[in-house]
């Protein structure tokens, strides 16, 4: 079976060859999989590294479509001034060859599993509430922790685009085990201060 993640990645790679790309376009592309693939290429600059300025984009519109999804919204929305926001050919290129390595490892970890979960339009509630707290957790002014949030992010995307329901699991846990990780730190850096 096709992996769908690496299929709209092969689209936006050849239209990046051609223009420059929006966020629209992204929507355009990726359809109804939009929340999914939308929210798993922004999580990215988060994880490798990109010019500044985008990386606040980035999580002001994962929070958006975060909120969205714990509305029970199928169909993404965005703004006229994020959905105008465009990559410049070589960054949008640059990024998404990073990524088509990446689906390479995600291929191996992801197919359809637990689908009574994956389908269920409550967990695709409560899979925006976990997106939406691991985007708090990635606005943190936490030195050197923005890839563990953004990696149980990119996942969860992951998932949901394969209706993985083992994988969701894996990242519930691993968003538990971050939360519980950064309360500890911040308690004991508390307790150091004062």
């Amino acid at each position: 079976m096709q992996f769908k993640f690496s299929q709209d990645i092969e689209t936006l790679l050849h239209k990046v060859s051609q223009t420059s790309l929006t966020l629209q376009d992204l929507l355009s592309v990726t359809a109804e999989r939009g929340f999914s693939f939308l929210i798993a290429l922004l999580a990215l600059p988060f994880i490798f590294p990109i010019p500044p300025g985008l990386t606040g984009v980035a999580g002001a519109v994962i929070a958006l479509l975060a909120v969205q999804m714990m509305l029970g919204r199928k169909r993404p929305w965005l703004p006229s001034r994020f959905a105008r926001v465009a990559f410049p050919p070589a960054l949008a290129a640059k990024l998404l060859t990073q990524i088509r390595g990446l689906t390479r490892i995600l291929e191996r970890l992801c197919r359809p599993r637990l689908l009574p979960l994956a389908t269920n339009p409550q967990i695709w509630r409560l899979n925006g509430l976990v997106i939406a707290w691991l985007t708090f957790l990635l606005v943190l002014p936490i030195p050197f922790t923005n890839p563990l949030p953004a990696l149980g992010i990119l996942l969860l995307a992951v998932a949901m685009l394969e209706a993985d329901g083992f994988l969701m699991c894996l990242v519930y846990g691993w968003t538990a085990s971050i939360s519980l990780g950064l309360y500890l730190a911040g308690r004991h850096l508390w307790s150091l201060v004062f």
